[in-house]
């Protein structure tokens, strides 16, 4: 754990005091999808430019759903101490939503929740205002969408697609907020099932209920570019920029029935499975003038790496009580060393494993070269391990032992 932040100075000065922070999420998008890491498949000008111009991690895992996913993400702690079940975050957590709220930011969430607690939730987890899909009720997410929007239930129903409310939530909120320092959790609705067309594909029909089908997938990755495009914008619109953190991730792999061309082969979605096309994702960061443009970062980043991430960017400590998993990577984003962590947890269904970017070990003792056997088809032979590979495997086991639930 990091608190007090090694390297909050560090960061201090090469960035303003109190930066504003965006965090942006998509809802079902592997690394895959994106050009910036070696996708073909879908357009992503406005992500790639971000990947080129800031700093772009290759090695961030989530849970492999999404739940799961925004418990670790949002307090920073393993699912095997926080978990409840599907759909609930649990009442007595501390989110980065009230630590940055604490820190004197003006917050908003708007997108996704999915994590119960009525009207009130949002609030009482740091957030000032939301625009909330699945917040008390599960309406449409896409045409004719129904949102919660600051504690009263907003249904649409003129053909408005919902990605764009939302997005137009986002951007107003950062016009309103933009003169004190703001955070704005973004989690996106796209591109998540049922994949429909958007406003852009060029059979979309104002007015008609859309049927769904897997070719719209396309055109739901360049919808979520633009979308982030428009956030963009509107901070360089208000001059705010260059003191403006924009993270980029991805809740889960892509989902399981698409196929996408990624380093000159096939790459399926894995969401809902623990292999790395469940849980790899995109992880960008950018802010001019304070993250490196155009640096990879190979060291590994966990879910729950964001909120002491967010803390340290925002200059305010993580409190010791809390007993976070993560670790900042903002460090890495500026090109230092930072405290990279060495292997990754997940807890999920009671599937737990440990891994490197090399070597997965799971609870029930198979362990996986994943550079020689990316898909976990066969597991290593225990017996046959040399010096170097048995060494990870016992680092491994003791991180398993660690947080055997």
């Amino acid at each position: 754990m990091l608190t007090p932040f090694a390297s909050s100075t560090a960061w201090s000065a090469n960035a303003a005091q109190s930066p504003n922070i965006v965090l942006i999420m998509a809802d079902d998008l592997g690394y895959e999808c994106l050009g910036a890491y070696g996708g073909t498949s879908y357009n992503t000008p406005n992500l790639d430019k971000l990947a080129a111009s800031g700093t772009r991690f290759e090695h961030c895992y989530s849970q492999p759903l999404c739940t799961p996913s925004r418990v670790k993400l949002m307090t920073g702690i393993s699912n095997a101490r926080n978990y409840v079940r599907f759909n609930v975050l649990d009442w007595k957590e501390t989110t980065f939503g009230n630590l940055l709220k604490n820190a004197g930011y003006k917050t908003c969430i708007a997108g996704k929740w999915q994590l119960k607690g009525g009207l009130e939730a949002p609030a009482h987890f740091g957030f000032d205002e939301y625009c909330l899909w699945q917040l008390t009720h599960r309406h449409e997410r896409y045409y004719n969408p129904g949102f919660e929007i600051n504690g009263k239930p907003v249904q649409f129903n003129n053909g408005e697609y919902g990605p764009d409310v939302v997005n137009r939530y986002v951007c107003d909120f950062i016009g309103k907020k933009h003169k004190q320092p703001f955070f704005a959790y973004y989690p996106m609705l796209l591109p998540h099932a049922p994949f429909l067309p958007t406003p852009d594909s060029a059979d979309h029909k104002p007015g008609q209920i859309p049927t769904p089908g897997r070719k719209y997938f396309k055109d739901m990755v360049a919808y979520i570019d633009k979308l982030v495009g428009n956030v963009i914008t509107k901070l360089e619109q208000l001059g705010i920029r260059e003191n403006t953190l924009v993270i980029f991730t991805g809740d889960n792999g892509t989902g399981s029935g698409i196929v996408s061309n990624f380093r000159g082969g096939k790459y399926r979605g894995g969401k809902r499975q623990t292999t790395d096309n469940g849980t790899r994702v995109p992880l960008i960061l950018n802010q001019p003038g304070t993250v490196s443009a155009g640096l990879v970062c190979n060291d590994l980043v966990d879910f729950s790496d964001f909120l002491p991430t967010l803390c340290e960017a925002a200059g305010t400590p993580v409190p010791d009580k809390l007993k976070i998993d993560g670790r900042s990577f903002l460090a890495q984003a500026t090109g230092r060393k930072g405290n990279p962590r060495q292997w990754v947890y997940s807890w999920h269904k009671r599937k737990p494993f440990a891994r490197t970017q090399r070597y997965k070990l799971y609870g029930n003792g198979r362990f996986h070269d994943l550079q020689s056997d990316p898909n976990e088809q066969k597991p290593l032979d225990l017996t046959t391990l040399n010096k170097e590979t048995a060494a990870v495997y016992k680092q491994l086991a003791a991180v398993l032992d660690k947080y055997k639930h």
